[in-house]
This record gives structure tokens, sequence and C-alpha cells, in this order.
């Protein structure tokens, strides 16, 4: 009797177990998921026609804007190439985590959403963020931002399928419009790195290698896989002095120091925190940074400057390109500082004198704050759950090995 009881009891807790393991795995695949649904059968089609299906299945936080049948009509009735379709599909993928709950929780009532078109390369300035209102009375609308100044074209439907926060799809009324996706679009070629560069705020610097002998390098490592980090206009521009009293070495390498030679999409940034070489690493020359984030915010450490992801340029593995907020400066090259959190004991606090504020005086070189903080809530959530869930399963399995000791 007291083996049975002991045997039904380790049974019940490895039933739990197994409820639990679901919550754990956070894998998910698009084509599946519209399959239960044949009124999106011709969305999910074109999805696996162009690709998309792969690049939506590999990422971690998405949310899937899906056209019916009749909607699908509409926009093949215009007869685009099977390359710009792509891209106005991929206007339909943003790359953050929107429920229907959250439509109706957005900060302001509206905001701007990255979608996997702007990591093309192939939109310019903001074309590739959709425009989300949640309007009076529950609805909520859709537009391409740089439409008609981002007018609302398409509504809120239906949740087609939640698995929070990692993929939502997400029913609209009616295709997206954005002159800049339906652009005819030839067959893929060689990716012009410094061209993707200068389109999207980062000129100075595609500028500064095109005169290098780091251009080559960079160019050398794209089909291997590279993930490079771009400064933008105005950080290079007041970085210039600086940079032009460099021997040319050291311009190089100050260059090669803002690629790195594999592909890291931001999800693998955000999940592997660490030291990582780059370009310039050579021997006994590091020339490496951290890479740490704080939720959605990603950071990257030199020992110098820390310097934040603002934007990505382009993410079409293998080549993903990163805006960020400052020229990432090697210790090799610059002289090394401390950062606040990492200095020692400081000595006795200085008297302040009258009328000196300068205590009182922010950091100047603090990072700017993301412009999307609201993705932090969604990632620390999912991270609250998932972390539960494992802590959850390490004490049954305790308890279930007691149980059977017993």
């Amino acid at each position: 009797m007291k083996l049975l009881t002991t045997t039904s009891l380790a049974l019940s807790f490895t039933f739990l177990i197994l409820l639990l393991l679901p919550s754990i795995s956070q894998a998910h695949n698009i084509t599946t998921i519209l399959a239960k649904h044949p009124e999106f059968s011709t969305f999910n089609h074109y999805l696996s026609a162009t690709h998309l299906a792969v690049d939506i299945n590999r990422r971690q936080t998405i949310t899937v804007l899906a056209l019916d049948n009749a909607a699908m009509s509409s926009l093949l009735e215009k007869h685009l190439s099977i390359y710009t379709l792509k891209n106005v599909l991929s206007l339909h993928v943003l790359v953050d985590y929107f429920g229907a709950k959250k439509l109706h929780q957005i900060t302001n009532g509206t905001t701007l959403a990255s979608s996997m078109f702007q990591a093309t390369g192939a939109a310019a300035g903001t074309a590739g963020y959709v425009n989300i209102t949640n309007l009076k009375g529950g609805k909520v609308g859709f537009g391409a931002d740089n439409t008609d100044g981002g007018a609302l074209h398409s509504f809120y439907v239906k949740s087609v399928d939640e698995l929070p926060y990692n993929i939502s799809v997400l029913q609209i009324s009616q295709g997206l419009t954005s002159a800049d996706a339906e652009a005819p679009t030839a067959a893929p070629t060689q990716v012009n790195l410094t061209s993707i560069m200068a389109k999207q705020g980062c000129k100075a610097f595609a500028d500064l290698l095109k005169v290098s002998k780091a251009l080559s390098t960079f160019e050398e490592n794209i089909d291997g896989g590279l993930t490079v980090f771009c400064p933008t206009n105005n950080v290079v521009n007041g970085f210039l002095p600086k940079y032009k009293n460099l021997t040319e070495a050291d311009k190089v390498a100050l260059l090669l120091y803002h690629g790195i030679p594999v592909y890291e999409s931001l999800q693998m940034l955000k999940s592997n925190n660490g030291i990582v070489n780059t370009l310039a690493t050579e021997g006994a020359k590091k020339y490496d940074f951290t890479v740490q984030n704080d939720g959605e915010i990603v950071k990257l450490e030199t020992k110098v400057v820390t310097a934040t992801l603002v934007g990505t340029l382009i993410d079409q593995d293998p080549l993903v390109v990163y805006k960020i907020n400052k020229v990432l400066l090697p210790r090799e090259l610059f002289k090394e500082t401390l950062a606040p959190a990492e200095s020692p004991e400081p000595a006795k606090k200085k008297k302040k004198k009258k009328g000196d504020s300068s205590a009182d005086s922010p950091d100047a070189d603090a990072p700017e704050a993301d412009v999307e903080s609201d993705k932090a809530d969604d990632s620390n959530r999912a991270s609250g759950l998932c972390g539960g869930a494992v802590k959850s399963f390490m004490v049954l399995l305790s308890l279930a090995m007691g149980v059977l000791v017993l």
C-alpha cells in the first residue's frame, strides 16, 4: 500500500513537471499556426514562398499582422514580383510583441513599431515602421509610417493566436500600403554595405570606410557572418578631430573594432552577454568589448565608453548592421576609464564650494534612453515567466526525488 501511494505521488509530480515544460520552451512555427485557419491560406502560402516564414520562426519576439484571403486577393491584384511582395509582407511582421491586450494599453495611445521590412536595409528613413494607434471605442488602427503622414488605413479585427511574449498573430482588415515596400525590387545581388549605411543615418561612418583598407575586411566577412555596429552621423562628425590624429594603422583598427566576424541577431546579443572578439582582434591585440543587456536595451562596454544600440539598419542572415549612439573606443588606443559602478571606494567627498553646481550635474556620457522602453516591460515579464517555470520545475523535481527515496 505504501509502495502504491509512493508511486502515485511520483506519477503526479511527473505529470505536473510535464505541464510546466511548454512554458519553458518558446519555439513557434508560423506555418503550423496559420494552417489551423483556412481563411489565411493565401497569406500562409506567400510567407513560405518568400521565405519570410523561416525568418519569423527563428525570431523570439514577433508579431504577425495576418491578412485573410480576401485582403490578399486585393494585394495580389497589383501583380508585384515575388521579391517586391516579400518587402510588402515583411511590413506586416513587427519585431516586437503586441498581443490583443497590449494594443489597448499603448503608452500615449500611439506608437511606431519596427517591421522586418525596416530590417532589410531597403527601407529609407522610417519607411519600415508601422504606426499603431489605439482609437476611441476599442478600435485600433495601423498604417505605414511614411504613407500619408502615417494615416491609418487598416484596423484590428481579431487575435488569431498568441504565445506571450514570443509570437502574436493578429488579423488586420487590409494590407498596409507603402511606396517604398512596393517599389520594384530586383533579385538579390551582392550586398553594398556602405550604401545601406549611407541611406539610414550612418553616411559619415560609411565615408570613413570607403577610403580605408578596413572596408575589404568587412566585405570579405559578409558571406561567413558579420555583425556591424555603426555610429550615427552626428556622433562620427563630433569624433572626427580625434580620428584625424590617429595613425593610418590605428584608423584601420578603430574601424575594424566596429565589426564582429559572426552573425549576431538582436535576440542572440541579448542572450549571449559577455566578451566578444572583433575584426580588429589579432594575437596579443585583444580589441574586444563586452555585450550587456538590460531588458530590451543592449549596451557595448569597451572600458573606455559604453554605447547603446538605437536601431537596426539591416538584419538578413548572415549580415546584420546596428546603429549605435557612440563611437566604440578600444582601450588599446584610448585611455582606459572605469564606469562609476566599477570604481574603487571613493575618497572623502569634497565639500561643495559656494556657487559650484558641478557635483549635481548629470554625467554627460550617460547613454541615451531607448525610445521603445515599453519593450523592456514585455521582456521582463517573459523572463519572469520562464524563470518561474524553471524554479517550479526544480522544486517539483526535488520533491519527486524525495518521495521516491521514501
